[in-house]
């Protein structure tokens, strides 16, 4: 005879309360004997009735039946160690990491045991859970064991991304520059002269070019040649490079190095904790300038808006910044090519007034319409 009960967990409120509680959704566990064999082993469901009814099956034909259906939670397994076997960043690993503890919560709630229970239904109830940003890598979960024919569809591939309020691109005014920049003196007076000389290159760093703060966090000395900082490889092969003015490669040279390879970065910590040292200082850095609102991705934005109002085009920012399509880098800065627009018609303008033949013109056309009179 077989006895279905309860494993409770350890954050189970009845853990402590034996077998007999089976209102919580903790696993089934099956324990008895059948066809002469000792069982004790988890039945991977979390439904009462759904675990009664495989049970009574067994018993029937006095056999088990073995399922070839793969759990969420080796599914998952199987992902983060491919993961990890592509060496992906140790952030990306831990993001997918951060997207299967809310995947097992909102499973947990659902009764979801098995990942051919996650339908499209379902999966449009998690998509209210998580951002859009996670909504991508829930895609590449789900695409992942599409291919190995573990589930017969590809739920995710008909989820529509929500639409959400993009966040505003606010450069950093010439005047807040400044500030921040003067501000680094006072940073200097309870931090040390030391750590000021390193905020200040790493401020210049961030905001000449263009990087996110966990690569800046991590540049290494070799990736400087002369006034050049290799930014990246393209799948061309073809390296992309950005060009940095004199006052921040000498402030990058004069200030103590992180390490003898790294100049912000020791190297023995991790990188996201050596990134969380660092917007602490920028946070306090920000405070001391009186800039309201300051981040370090506002730096990336100051570098992009200049970059577009000195005559850049969209495709070129595209390559500078990393990204993977022309239409992320519109999506982001497509207000400030309305305002370059702007400024070419403005200059356009201007020019006409060099052109003889435009004054000529001009002239003529006010000498035919004649003056207006107001009756």
């Amino acid at each position: 005879m077989l006895t279905i009960y309860r494993r409770h967990r350890r954050a189970c409120a009845h853990r402590g309360g034996g077998r007999d509680y089976r209102r919580c959704h903790c696993p089934i566990w099956v324990d008895g004997m059948l066809a002469g064999q000792e069982i004790r082993k988890s039945l991977a469901l979390r439904d009462w009735q759904k675990a009664q009814e495989l049970i009574r099956q067994w018993e029937a034909e006095n056999r088990i039946e073995e399922s070839t259906r793969l759990t969420l939670a080796a599914a998952w397994d199987r992902f983060l160690a491919d993961a990890e076997a592509r060496r992906l960043r140790s952030g990306t690993v831990a993001k997918y990491k951060g997207l299967r503890r809310q995947m097992d919560e909102f499973a947990l709630k659902r009764n979801v045991v098995f990942l051919d229970t996650l339908d499209l239904d379902a999966l449009s109830d998690f998509r209210a859970c998580i951002g859009r940003a996670n909504l991508n890598r829930v895609r590449a979960f789900f695409r992942f064991v599409f291919e190995r024919r573990w589930i017969a569809d590809n739920p995710a591939r008909a989820l529509r991304p929500p639409k959400v309020a993009l966040r505003q691109t606010l450069p950093f005014s010439t005047e807040e520059m400044r500030r921040i920049l003067g501000a680094v003196e006072a940073y200097g007076r309870h931090a040390g002269r030391a750590k000021a000389q390193r905020l200040r290159a790493f401020v210049l760093t961030l905001r000449y070019s263009g990087m996110r703060i966990g690569d800046v966090a991590q540049l290494t000395v070799d990736r400087i040649a002369g006034n050049r900082l290799f930014l990246y490889t393209q799948k061309t092969g073809q390296a992309v490079n950005v060009v940095l003015p004199a006052f921040v490669v000498s402030a990058l040279q004069s200030c103590p190095h992180g390490s003898a390879r790294h100049y912000f970065w020791t190297g023995q910590s991790t990188v996201k904790t050596a990134v969380g040292l660092w917007q602490r200082s920028l946070k306090s850095l920000f405070r001391l300038a009186g800039v309201k609102g300051g981040h370090a991705h506002r730096f990336r934005d100051t570098f992009a808006v200049e970059f577009l109002l000195a005559g850049g085009t969209v495709e070129q920012l595209s390559v500078l910044l990393g990204h993977s399509s022309t239409r992320i880098t519109e999506r982001h800065y497509s207000p400030w090519v309305r305002a370059r627009q702007e400024q070419l018609e403005a200059l356009l303008e201007r020019s006409w007034e060099r052109d003889p033949i435009a004054l000529t013109e001009a002239k003529g056309t006010q000498e035919v319409q004649g003056p207006r009179h107001v009756n």
